[in-house]
């Protein structure tokens, strides 16, 4: 400790003093009651002095000194530097901060807005910081709103400086109130080359639901962003009136020349919706075939001495799956696939059940088991690409074509099974394959010609297995390809003015002393020439040998490092790469305003319900899509393909 600090020279000073009652005499003061401050004699005389920063009280008694109060000192105060007497560490509340806390805790945990009101948060906070002072639920409310118009002009400004195309998902939720939900999400890559997601709007739309309503309210929700003129695609489920939306919304963008490739590929079905309705249809033609299974389940989990039993079951057979039992929900055909999985696990306990328990009598066939072996593997495709659309991280789209290859590859091999309910199963789905995927190689084939591993080859190699001819495959892999010339050439592989301007030849001067009136001509013809013979950077691209298959390679990594070769192309991928398949995005917003407008807030405002919903994504959502989780999907992907 310095000899030059203020505690310091106290400390020599008054050393004598500190031995007695100093303040009593007036003489002379010790420094320690710059820290202290005496009480009032006690009825016994005791002395006493309490500490002006934490309230600590001492004896001050002729016989004690100030001893253990300059043992307190450093504790509460700053001694160390010269000057006058310090005040305490503790710095005065920042009550903006203070209040700026409690908007974003209320925001991002769900709280009422009277949890600021709450008796015993108030004591709490008290007690941590005397001088706070206290808000009230409505001055809570306009600290959350403050924060929501902040955060939404970041955004904004954000999506302003977005050089490529935005996509968008929406969807219509009914809340406990009744009250119809328009949820709007964005999706883009950013400067970066990660991919991103906002919520825009989480909005009440009143009633009707048609088309050309929620067009207008989607047009005016883009207007407000400010990026109406840069929407790429938008991603809906198969209601019928999102049909009547998108011919809306295109003819809007028309007018406004905002509609890429005149909205040839503006529409995207949602994936995860045509999945369920393919396997629901599949389902149906096979209920029979299951319904013993789902019997014998409910049976052993009816009562414990069954479980008990079962188990025995399993034991004596030594089957060490690890799998518990599952029973199914019906409307969740998901659940469905996982209670078969399981059920095949234990077959062989079921089977001995039924010899050990002449109660149990459902127990499925020898015949019904190996139908139930094919339904299981026909839906596991199905289970696992539900699974990467339902992902809360969704990867890039290039990921997308191999699955959807791979069920409709199944769907044809089987609708060639000797098995009677097995084929009409997959004739029903492939019904419903061909009404809503028949034209799904198109947009998803773009991304994954995108992908450097893969490019065209990939998607003739897909088509090559499927149930087609050769002239008609040659059709849809020219009409792809044509397809992705006719997207990069008319909004990517825009010429410059300078370069438009060089092939136009100078008007020639007719009333010339030209000798020759050929002049010029092989300097203007082998400018077009050389015009001719420059390929695109998508042929170069697409000419270019392929990365390793075998390679874990992020695709948007790529293009980030390959962007100064392919400058044009590359903004064409970072555009496709980022198209959501799914609207599962739009719907994990309804899980979190069933949390925010539950059964005890349904007299939240609406705009409350906006603000506190948006802000909360706009705040704590995921920073991009990382590579890990990317790589986990191409993990998955390999694997897919090496069967």
């Amino acid at each position: 400790m310095s000899n030059n600090s203020e505690f310091g020279q106290h400390s020599v000073e008054g050393e004598h003093e500190d031995e007695g009652n100093s303040y009593s005499s007036g003489k002379h003061r010790s420094y320690v009651w710059d820290y202290f401050d005496p009480l009032p004699v006690a009825p016994n005389g005791d002395k006493k002095a309490k500490c002006s920063a934490c309230g600590q009280v001492y004896v001050t008694n002729a016989s004690s000194g100030t001893s253990n109060l300059r043992r307190h000192i450093p504790k509460c105060f700053d001694i160390d530097e010269p000057g006058p007497a310090k005040k305490q560490r503790r710095a005065p509340l920042d009550q903006a901060m203070y209040r700026e806390m409690l908007a974003i805790s209320i925001i991002k945990h769900n709280y009422p807005f009277s949890y600021v009101e709450h008796e015993e948060t108030r004591k709490l906070h008290k007690f941590l910081q005397g001088d706070v002072k206290f808000i009230t639920r409505n001055t809570a409310k306009a600290d959350v709103l403050k924060i929501y118009e902040r955060e939404k002009m970041i955004i904004k400004d954000k999506l302003e400086k977005v050089t490529g195309r935005i996509c968008l998902t929406s969807d219509l939720w009914s809340s406990i109130t009744t009250d119809g939900f328009m949820a709007l999400t964005a999706h883009y890559v950013d400067e970066n080359w990660n991919l991103r997601k906002k919520v825009l709007n989480f909005r009440v739309i009143p009633p009707p639901h048609s088309g050309s309503i929620l067009a207008e309210h989607l047009i005016n929700f883009l207007a407000d962003w400010g990026i109406e003129k840069k929407v790429f695609t938008i991603t809906l489920d198969n209601a019928k009136y999102n049909d009547i939306l998108v011919d809306r919304l295109k003819g809007h963008w028309r007018l406004n020349n905002a509609l890429v490739c005149d909205g040839d590929f503006t529409h995207v079905r949602c994936s995860a919706h045509v999945l369920n309705l393919i396997v629901q249809a599949g389902l149906k033609a096979i209920e029979g075939a299951i319904e013993k299974v789902r019997e014998s389940v409910k049976y052993v989990r009816a009562s414990a001495a069954r479980k008990y039993k079962f188990a025995e079951c399993i034991q004596m057979l030594s089957l060490q799956c690890g799998k518990h039992v599952r029973q199914d929900i019906v409307t969740r055909w998901n659940s469905t696939y996982l209670m078969l999985d399981c059920a095949l696990a234990y077959r062989r306990a079921y089977t001995r059940l039924a010899l050990v328990d002449s109660v149990f009598k459902t127990s499925p066939s020898e015949e019904e088991w190996a139908r139930v072996e094919i339904i299981t593997r026909l839906l596991k495709p199905f289970y696992e690409i539900t699974t990467l659309f339902s992902g809360s991280s969704y990867p890039t789209s290039n990921l997308y074509f191999h699955h959807v290859w791979r069920i409709q590859l199944y769907i044809e091999e089987e609708m060639c099974n000797a098995d009677q309910v097995i084929s009409d199963m997959a004739k029903d789905m492939k019904e419903k394959f061909d009404k809503y995927w028949k034209n799904y190689s198109m947009i998803l084939s773009f991304a994954v010609i995108l992908d450097p591993r893969y490019k065209v080859k990939l998607v003739e190699y897909c088509f090559s297995k499927l149930n087609m001819t050769f002239e008609e495959r040659e059709m849809k892999l020219k009409c792809i390809v044509d397809g992705m010339h006719k997207l990069y050439d008319t909004e990517y592989n825009i010429p410059s003015k300078t370069m438009h301007d060089s092939l136009i030849p100078e008007s020639s001067n007719v009333g010339g002393n030209t000798l020759d009136e050929m002049d010029g001509f092989d300097t203007f013809q082998s400018q077009f020439k050389v015009a001719d013979n420059e390929k695109s950077q998508l042929t170069l691209y697409l000419e270019e040998q392929n990365v390793d298959r075998k390679v874990e390679l992020d695709v948007l990594q790529y293009w980030k490092e390959n962007q100064v070769r392919y400058p044009k192309l590359a903004i064409m991928a970072r555009d496709i790469l980022s198209i959501p398949i799914t609207t599962v995005a739009s719907e994990s917003s309804f899980s979190i305003g069933g949390r925010v407008l539950s059964k005890y807030r349904t007299s939240l405002l609406s705009s409350n319900v906006e603000a506190l919903l948006c802000t909360r994504d706009w705040l704590f959502d995921l920073k991009g899509i990382k590579m890990k989780t990317r790589t986990k999907w191409m993990k998955i992907l390999l694997k897919t393909l090496k069967h």
